[in-house]
């Protein structure tokens, strides 16, 4: 396009532009003229309305526009209080070998001096080939199903100064069969010093929620658009505009490399055929070395804090977990303890009533013991008005407790046959089980004795005709009754 043709575009912009401007002020103008006409009540009507929906789109615009703040690291628990935690687990017979395994690796990087470095990414992206463009002595395995990597590969790698890095070379997330290898990747990822994580094209949902949960830990995290030599440059930098909206807050860089690799091609022979040839892409990573470079300036001494910092914080996580399950199995005995004690307590009652007060000091030990468990302390007025609200629950619902106790009886022949006092015994099995799954559940969600949720958890296991669990009580009722059959 001529000079003089461009100059008459522009000249047509400019004039188009300034008639849509002085048609805009000229409407505008004549609303106000109409509005200012209008009665005054109706004016302050409508201008509180105009006001309320111009906050409400400066609202959403900030909303929209605001910039993302860094997410904090998660809270890191101090060393001698998780060792102290993961002795008490072991103590409760808990394994927590893969927790000490952990800790004794954290002192072992440590002590090495070197800098670890985690490419993490979904399959395909990658990884191996920027794993040979960084470690050419490296063998690292390639195959076009993807998923290539089963475990984790450490492999030594040289930046242009001559400084040596571990790299870790993880398996993919979204692997077949990958979840055991997602751990084993996420691991790997919060002992690095470092992370790189890989893409190939613009995030999905998936790849925006694992950037996020890395940069929680607060280590160093650079995102690397690899294969940036299949796109236009309009169209790598529009994409590489959409990562970096993406990594806000959260990642300190965003690169755009090539890895290089290998890549199949159809080649014309003379005589009019083709074959097909593998040849080998050159790699264009310098801009990651670069950011490594500066990255890894100051040694593994100035980036060490923030690694045991992710190790830890992760490590706080998996053990909490562990207590959870723990605590869970250890109420799981308490509860069936409790219920065998129930049943035998209503077998061996003989005067009218003393099966009550039975009960009631097995409700008040069972309260205790969960407490005690779950840490939550409790007082006497507590403990005594939780089991008289269970008392009263019971009664209100005696019939349902008796319906499906019968009913689950039947299940097994000969016992639904032995009387009211097996029903009985069944029915406290049944009361005695489902108060102490309420308790438990109640405890370690809202950690307090909450009489009112526990309340309602009670009422929803006693309506809850689940095979499994009645076949489970049942068996134990059946137990209790041989035992007490043979010591007559």
């Amino acid at each position: 396009m001529s000079r003089r043709l461009r100059l008459l575009f522009s000249a047509l912009a400019i004039a188009a532009l300034l008639w849509l401007l002085f048609a805009a002020a000229e409407r505008a103008l004549a609303l106000a003229q109409r509005f200012l006409d209008l009665p005054a009540w109706l004016q302050w009507t409508l201008g509180g309305v105009l006001l309320i929906f111009a906050a409400a789109g400066l609202a959403v615009l900030w909303w929209l526009l605001r910039p993302r703040r860094r997410q904090r690291p998660l809270p890191v628990p101090d060393r001698g209080s998780l060792e102290q935690r993961i002795g008490q687990l072991r103590e409760r017979g808990a394994d927590t070998g893969a927790l000490a395994a952990e800790l004794g690796e954290l002192d072992r990087r440590r002590a090495s001096s070197r800098i670890y470095v985690a490419l993490f990414g979904e399959i395909s992206t990658g990884k191996s080939s920027l794993i040979r463009a960084l470690a050419p002595q490296a063998q690292v395995a390639s195959d076009v199903r993807g998923g290539t990597t089963r475990g984790v590969g450490h492999y030594d790698g040289k930046l242009p100064d001559g400084r040596t890095l571990v790299l870790a070379d993880v398996p993919g997330s979204r692997e077949a069969g990958g979840e055991a290898h997602e751990a084993l990747a996420r691991e790997e990822a919060l002992r690095a010093h470092a992370v790189i994580y890989l893409c190939a094209g613009d995030l999905n949902r998936s790849q925006a929620d694992e950037l996020r949960w890395l940069a929680d830990f607060g280590k160093p995290l650079l995102l690397v658009l690899n294969k940036a030599d299949q796109w236009r440059s309009d169209e790598l930098d529009q994409l590489l505009a959409r990562l970096r909206r993406h990594a806000r807050g959260l990642a300190g860089a965003v690169l755009a490399i090539s890895a290089g690799g290998s890549e199949r091609y159809r080649r014309e022979l003379a005589d009019g055929s083709s074959e097909s040839v593998e040849r080998q892409r050159k790699p264009a990573i310098e801009p990651l070395l670069q950011a490594l470079a500066r990255l890894t300036a100051n040694g593994p001494e100035d980036l060490e804090p923030q690694r045991e910092n992710a190790v830890l914080a992760a490590l706080h996580q998996r053990t909490g977990a562990l207590e959870a399950q723990t605590r869970a199995e250890e109420a799981e005995r308490i509860v069936r303890r409790y219920a065998r004690r129930a049943i035998v307590g209503a077998l061996a009652a003989v005067a009218p009533g003393s099966d009550l007060v039975i009960q009631g000091v097995l409700a008040t030990g069972l309260t205790r013991a969960l407490a005690e468990l779950y840490g939550v302390k409790v007082s006497e007025v507590q403990v005594e008005d939780f089991v008289q609200q269970a008392k009263l629950t019971l009664r209100t619902g005696s019939s349902i407790v008796l319906a499906v106790a019968g009913n689950a009886l039947k299940a097994f022949p000969g016992l639904g046959t032995l009387g009211g006092g097996v029903l009985h015994a069944f029915a406290y099995a049944l009361i005695f089980d489902s108060m102490g799954r309420a308790l438990a559940a109640s405890l370690a969600e809202r950690r307090t004795l909450d009489q009112r949720d526990a309340g309602e958890r009670l009422q929803q296991l006693l309506a809850d005709t689940g095979g499994n669990r009645l076949r489970q009580l049942a068996a134990l009722t059946m137990d209790a009754v041989r035992e007490d059959n043979d010591g007559d």
